[in-house]
């Protein structure tokens, strides 16, 4: 059997695809979004001539075409025991709610409680409500009650925003940020508890039309859910009431000295339904 001169003097040469390596990496790395013929007409403008064949074998030699977002790494949140506050603006919690109009338009709701009395501070309505409307939120109820020494949240992205953390941090404020464990909603029970209400007694009950229904009868859910709904965990009393009598407890107990007696807090099981 003849075997060819030309087979016997073959010598292989090794693929050098540095050259498209670098092109691919640069464009993906300065443009996250974009797939595989996107890179291609990229490099073809440029005036490369690589084959689409070849730009592909490249491309998924280098797993390109199987990238993911990476996922944001949270801090490790610590369980926090749920306690019953003594004194107003010890504890708020806040959540986001979220439901749709008639004409399919979403909306969401942001709901501040305050959890010595479970007293529905605020419920804003908007279809978007990022960092800055919670602080702006936030700060009409410092001014209108003072501000809270502590502030328990989920782990939502409005609220893990640097905004609200440097906001919480200014020397003025010193807030402290409580975030449960992801997860975990009964570890903000009180404020899921509410929620349960508000969704049970509102958004299930009537079909809105316009923010300015849900606005204006949120607004009145809200003071009826302070001042007339009996609460089981608070006794039978609204939140009003509530805070009314433990605020008379604590002048009776007041000694003759003028220091009021300290009060611990009690710890509270994690479960909504228990409140």
């Amino acid at each position: 059997m003849d075997v060819s001169r030309t087979t016997c003097l073959y010598k292989p040469k090794p693929k050098d695809d540095s050259e498209l390596q670098s092109a691919l990496t640069a464009l993906t790395t300065k443009h996250a979004a974009i797939g595989y013929w996107q890179c291609c007409y990229r490099l073809w403008n440029k005036g490369y001539c690589w084959n689409h064949k070849k730009i592909y074998r490249i491309y998924t030699d280098m797993k390109l075409n199987i990238r993911r977002r990476a996922k944001k790494r949270l801090p490790e949140r610590v369980k926090q025991p749920l306690t019953v506050p003594t004194a107003p603006n010890q504890v708020w919690s806040i959540d986001f709610m979220c439901d749709s109009l008639v004409d399919g338009r979403k909306f969401r709701l942001f709901n501040v409680i305050d959890d010595f009395n479970r007293e529905s501070l605020a419920i804003e309505v908007d279809t978007s409500l990022p960092s800055l409307r919670v602080i702006r939120v936030l700060e009409r109820l410092i001014a209108q009650r003072g501000k809270p020494a502590n502030i328990r949240c989920d782990n939502g992205p409005e609220f893990i925003s640097h905004k609200l953390k440097d906001w919480c941090n200014e020397q003025s404020r010193q807030i402290s940020l409580q975030f449960i464990q992801p997860g975990r909603p009964m570890q903000n029970a009180y404020i899921e508890r509410k929620n349960g209400s508000l969704r049970r007694e509102l958004l299930n009950a009537y079909m809105f039309y316009s923010l300015a229904e849900v606005r204006a009868m949120s607004e009145q859910w809200r003071i009826d859910y302070n001042t007339e709904r009996p609460h089981k965990s608070l006794g039978y009393l609204s939140p009003i009431k509530y805070a009314e009598l433990k605020s008379k407890e604590a002048a009776l107990s007041t000694p003759a000295s003028g220091n009021p007696l300290k009060i611990e807090a009690q710890p509270v099981v994690d479960k909504a339904g228990q409140l």
